[in-house]
């Protein structure tokens, strides 16, 4: 093998070593909440309503190392085990602002408690009274004696300041279609994606 050849090599691996440990001294995007450092809800923030007596009480949400070019971040929170066929969204919230690192408990609650211009999506609760107003956070409250659901939070980091104008979709567009355009439909613009799942069953 001639010189060049070698030379060609060693700069190759060099790359690709430099590469890796790039990739890993890049912090990743996370997200968790001090309410649920358990794993489960507490009576705090469980739904009051279709027999169930908790708070309602949105839980605090806290996420870091954003990637570079965030403008905007999306959370929702979905029951992967309502016996639905298509689980159940809890919670919504869009338009959050790029210089936000998380949601204080109780933001779910009120559109006034949310971090301009941020409002909150449909759920599945819609317009039944038991969260206090269509875009507002619902507790767990599973049917009684069910196996531990589980409850996805998830929190989108995006390229973009309006999500439903590069989407294409309303404000009132329900959480399935806005999972769609955060999953798929507005491609490269979701820069990252970080996941927690908390439990609970009665």
């Amino acid at each position: 093998m001639n010189t060049n050849k070698l030379l060609a090599l060693a700069f190759g691996a060099l790359l690709t070593a430099w590469g890796a440990a790039a990739m890993a001294q890049t912090p990743a995007f996370t997200l968790s909440s001090p309410d649920l450092e358990s794993g489960t809800f507490s009576q705090r923030h469980l739904l009051n309503g279709f027999g169930c007596a908790g708070e309602n009480l949105s839980p605090a949400l806290v996420w870091s190392d954003a990637p570079a070019g965030t403008r905007s971040y999306a959370v929702q929170m979905l029951d992967l085990d309502a016996p639905t066929g298509s689980g159940f969204w809890h919670w919504a919230v869009y338009n959050i602002p790029a210089s936000a690192t998380g949601l204080a408990q109780g933001a779910g609650n009120r559109a006034a408690s949310l971090p301009a211009p941020a409002y909150g999506g449909t759920s599945d609760f819609q317009d039944t009274g038991a969260t206090g107003g269509n875009g507002n956070y619902g507790g767990p409250c599973p049917p009684a004696g069910d196996r531990p659901h589980r409850y996805v939070f998830t929190v989108y980091a995006l390229a973009v300041g309006d999500l439903p104008a590069a989407g294409g979709v309303p404000r009132s567009g329900a959480p399935a279609l806005y999972a769609f355009v955060l999953n798929k439909g507005i491609g490269g613009a979701v820069l990252g994606k970080a996941s927690f799942t908390a439990q609970f069953a009665r």
